[in-house]
């Protein structure tokens, strides 16, 4: 029998929440709660395979467009924007004496090997030489004309010197667009690199200068077959996610997050109400809490 002078019975909110209603509903809430986690890797899932669908269209786009002049594309001294990686262009200019470099520690197939890096005049980006107008004169391009093996050593090119010179007269290039690379570490060696940076390689070759560089897909003349055309570059480190189904997957996170939070808060506001009632009829508090004990 309960004491008048006793304080009044506080249900505590572990107290409530260990009733068997609340885990009934615990149980019920983090069931709704696993299936919005499902849906939301589901929804994460088709995020990646409709981003990779995405990459692969625009890359068969870029593939099935053809080449392009090089100033309908990038203009000299501008920024290299992201969707032209892999676009194809042409151009046309001489590729300047005593520019060539050896980009290091660049594999092919899983094999060690070099860049062959020379510089382009242009002279022709079908533009007539209006995208360089206002320039002080004629653009250089960064041209990767292709990859070669290293020795075992990894240290010096396996094919001769003289395999690489470059064509010399009016060369027409076509080839593909990559962006320029960060600034590197530099290299010991002469006449090599460790990336190809327009800022590092305008400091090297002059100006003005493209902030992008160019991979031969072909050249006329013909360069040696001993330097190995490489293929369509791609931008590497893309996240490959369809950004409409990535915000579904968090909705549903959302959704399960929540039903956990309904949950708590259906116990602390049933614990608020028993204690104003414990207040108000302390002995009826302690009769509900006897029978739901």
């Amino acid at each position: 029998m309960p004491n008048p002078s006793d304080p009044p019975v506080r249900p505590s909110m572990v107290s409530v929440a260990l009733r068997p209603r609340m885990i009934g509903l615990l149980l019920l809430f983090l069931l709704a709660a696993a299936v919005c986690a499902r849906l939301g890797v589901w929804q994460l899932d088709r995020a990646h395979e409709r981003g990779d669908l995405a990459d692969r269209q625009a890359a068969a786009e870029a593939q099935n467009q053809g080449p392009e002049g090089l100033g309908a594309l990038l203009e000299p001294q501008s920024t290299f924007p992201g969707d032209l990686v892999g676009r194809q262009a042409w151009v046309e200019g001489e590729y300047v004496p005593g520019t060539q470099m050896l980009v290091e520690g660049r594999a092919h197939d899983g094999e060690a090997g070099f860049l062959v890096l020379t510089a382009m005049r242009v002279s022709e980006d079908g533009t007539g030489g209006a995208s360089w107008a206002d320039l002080s004169g004629a653009p250089v391009l960064p041209v990767v004309r292709g990859w070669v093996p290293a020795t075992t050593d990894g240290t010096d090119p396996e094919v001769d010197a003289s395999v690489l010179a470059e064509p010399a007269g009016t060369v027409r290039l076509a080839g593909y667009l990559q962006a320029s690379e960060a600034l590197g570490q530099g290299s010991s060696v002469p006449g090599r690199t460790d990336s190809i940076s327009s800022a590092s390689l305008a400091n090297v070759w002059g100006g003005p200068i493209y902030s992008g560089y160019l991979v031969v897909s072909s050249s006329q003349p013909s360069q040696a077959d001993a330097i190995v055309l490489l293929d369509r570059p791609s931008i590497e480190g893309g996240d490959g996610l369809n950004l409409q189904n990535l915000f579904y997957a968090l909705q549903w996170w959302i959704f399960g997050g929540f039903a956990v939070l309904l949950w708590l808060r259906l116990v602390r506001d049933e614990t608020r109400g028993e204690e104003k009632s414990a207040d108000e009829d302390p002995f009826g508090a302690l009769a509900r809490a006897e029978s739901e004990a």
